[in-house]
């Protein structure tokens, strides 16, 4: 058998399921019903009640959404948020432009994720909150950062722009801190056909002035109780999003399975691999390896027809849109530095098929 065509993402649905949104659609056109409309009202109670919160607002992104939830909370100039480097740039810019500061923690090198030893060292009489991110889908140790935030104080913010239905002893990813942000970019394990984005909380209070600031402050039309802004999740993305929901539970169980044959196939290798502690269940939005020789890796992956990514290439405090800021200065998280030269992405989607993980195990292990 000659080598299988393997894609690193795939965006596919169902026939049925595309018609029934095309069906849709033609119906929300047919009466104009464009923005934050019947469509998006069931979209946010489905992802509520998915979610395990009281309250979702959609909202044009998972940026827009982690902003939102700083502005509605008060937080901002003079305050400082701890998050980590290891992540994509849309966790500190809603930190920024809320007119907050950055702090930034190294990762754990075992998981991957945000170091609590590192955020009680991090904490100051000027800290606010705590951003957490579920990279990769794989939960970070909120047990940890809810107990210190208890202690000093502070909110807890939860990046969950890649953990749609990861939990944790049965807490789902979006329920545990004061707020979350979700990002429906499509590659997103629960994707639209566009951008979009949502807030879940379950405080009643932040839910009622987020609906508010996603809408340019609006209590009701032309009424404006405060500066908001535009940033709706619209009625066709809703559509999209609700008929995707109904496959989000057997999605990430592949996604599972399929790291399951990544790990068995590479567990004698001198890859490094990421396994989860008890009782915690990821979603695997990607699933990464590290290796010293990640660049010769991939490149030779890439002669063989295997693609690959790099999640992330440049930490967060190496960027040079931060160069001048104050949060990068002085500087030095070895981990995350050294998480950004060694890691790599590897093939995965629900779709991926047995044989198609062994192609890339084979050939990783012939490197």
């Amino acid at each position: 058998m000659g080598d299988l065509e393997i894609s690193f993402c795939d965006l596919s649905i169902t026939t049925d399921s595309e018609e029934k949104v095309w069906e849709k659609a033609k119906e929300l056109v047919s009466r104009n019903g464009f923005i934050l409309g019947t469509e998006v009202k069931e979209f946010e109670e489905n992802f509520a009640y998915y979610c395990q919160t009281d309250h979702c607002l959609g909202v044009a992104t998972g940026c827009d959404a982690l902003l939102w939830a700083m502005e509605g909370l008060g937080i901002g100039k003079g305050d400082e948020v701890i998050t980590v480097a290891n992540t994509f740039i849309g966790t500190v810019l809603p930190i920024i432009r809320a007119g907050a500061t950055p702090v930034l923690v190294d990762c754990d090198p075992q998981t991957q994720q945000i170091n609590p030893s590192q955020v009680a060292a991090a904490i100051t009489p000027r800290t606010a909150a705590i951003l957490p991110v579920h990279l990769f889908g794989r939960l970070a140790p909120m047990d940890e950062l809810l107990d210190l935030a208890e202690k000093h104080g502070l909110i807890v913010l939860e990046d969950a722009a890649q953990a749609h239905g990861a939990s944790y002893k049965g807490k789902r990813a979006g329920s545990m801190g004061k707020a979350s942000g979700f990002s429906f970019y499509p590659a997103k394990n629960l994707g639209g056909w566009g951008d979009g984005g949502a807030l879940t909380t379950s405080d009643s209070i932040l839910a009622n002035k987020v609906d508010k600031i996603r809408n340019y402050g609006q209590s009701k039309k032309y009424y404006h109780d405060f500066m908001g802004w535009n940033s709706r999740l619209d009625s066709l993305q809703a559509i999209v999003l609700k008929e995707k929901l109904r496959f989000l539970d057997q999605w990430n169980e592949n996604r599972r399975m399929i790291a399951s044959w990544y790990y068995e196939s590479l567990k004698d290798s001198d890859f490094t691999l990421y396994y989860e502690k008890d009782g915690n269940e990821p979603v695997h939005h990607l699933f990464v390896i590290t290796h010293k020789d990640r660049d010769l890796i991939q490149q030779k992956l890439t002669t063989k027809g295997i693609p690959t990514g790099i999640h992330y290439p440049v930490p967060i405090h190496k960027h040079e849109c931060f160069a001048d800021q104050a949060f990068t200065k002085n500087v030095s998280l070895p981990h995350s530095e050294r998480q950004a030269k060694e890691l790599l992405s590897l093939p995965m989607h629900p779709n991926l098929t047995k044989c198609e993980v062994d192609q890339v195990s084979n050939y990783l292990l012939e490197l």
